[in-house]
């Protein structure tokens, strides 16, 4: 068996009266982020970590923000597009481990309904998906409430043969 391991990084300025979706979840919030797309940070660095893994480059090559095919697209549908290439190379998610660093509102409360989105869209068991969140103790943009950020880790891994 082969494993590689991948690395992703999101960033989303917050608005104030904008839809807030992390995970696939519509939290209720004062702001929200804001992008080309529907904006869900945490499903865009998850995107990137297996885009990254399976050495694809990232979301933003195969689905530009120039591009209006991709404007206000649930970030769901990217992922599970994500998977459908890392498995034509013959790989396939062994696990993945998020981060997601914002004041408010607090995630702990949601991570369950993330966990169940997000199995859904990459084909794979909850059990194989870990959702943390933390603050930035009100420090810098984060902790003025003007971004989000989430950090995603993943492992994929194929059979080879010897």
């Amino acid at each position: 068996m082969k494993i590689k391991v991948g690395f992703g990084f999101d960033v989303h300025q917050l608005k104030k009266n904008h839809p807030f979706i992390i995970g696939g979840v519509h939290l209720d919030h004062h702001s929200g982020a804001f992008g080309h797309s529907d904006a869900d940070v945490l499903l865009h660095a998850i995107s990137d970590a297996l885009l990254g893994a399976a050495n694809l480059g990232d979301i933003g090559f195969h689905f530009s923000n120039t591009d209006d095919r991709w404007k206000g697209i649930s970030s769901a549908l990217l992922l599970t597009e994500c998977v459908r290439l890392i498995a034509e190379k013959g790989w396939r998610i062994g696990n993945i481990d998020a981060m997601l660093c914002l004041e408010a509102p607090k995630i702990n409360p949601h991570v369950p309904a993330m966990k169940k989105n997000i199995a859904e869209a990459a084909g794979i068991s909850e059990d194989d998906i870990s959702i943390k969140a933390t603050t930035n103790e009100t420090m810098g943009f984060i902790g003025r409430e003007e971004g989000v950020v989430a950090y995603a880790v993943c492992l994929i891994e194929k059979d080879v043969k010897a």
